[in-house]
């Protein structure tokens, strides 16, 4: 993959769903009410309950790495959470490469919901050093699509 300045990532759109904000908030042992008891939220005047911070940071990850691929490397998540998210809403991640350099990438990324900017920030990922050039599938992905049966009794 070659990566270059001025690169923008796919948008990634995400549903916010009751469920993802609670598992979120139960993964990442955050347990505050707001995240998982609707009346708690709204006694401390949250319309209902929303999604964590955490919740949002492995999402920005998961962006990240689902466009660059499993062997690109994390090296530094910098975040601001603005407008909650919360359920029945959706958040529309994007991102801009903004420099390249000695095997490194920063990108900028925005989540946007229905209220406005859920998260803005940086990424800075380390690139795979053996990452191909061209944009040809890789020779595993062909024999995966491969219209040879395969199946447990079959020879090999």
């Amino acid at each position: 993959m070659t990566v270059r300045t001025g690169d923008e990532l796919p948008p990634l759109r995400i549903p916010i769903t009751r469920t993802l904000i609670v598992a979120g908030a139960l993964a990442s042992r955050d347990y505050q009410d707001v995240h998982h008891d609707a009346e708690a939220a709204k006694e401390k005047g949250s319309p209902d309950i929303f999604m964590n911070i955490l919740t949002t940071n492995g999402l920005v990850g998961r962006y990240i790495t689902d466009h660059f691929g499993p062997r690109a490397r994390l090296r530094k998540v910098a975040i601001r959470l603005g407008a909650p998210n919360y359920p029945g809403d959706e958040m529309v991640l994007t991102g801009k490469v903004t420099s390249v350099a000695e095997g490194m990438a920063e990108v900028a990324v925005i989540g946007k919901n229905g209220i406005g900017h859920h998260v803005t920030g940086t990424v800075t990922v380390r690139l795979p050093s053996d990452a191909p050039k061209t944009t040809t599938a890789p020779k595993t992905a062909t024999a995966l699509t491969s219209s040879t049966p395969t199946t447990p009794d079959a020879p090999r």
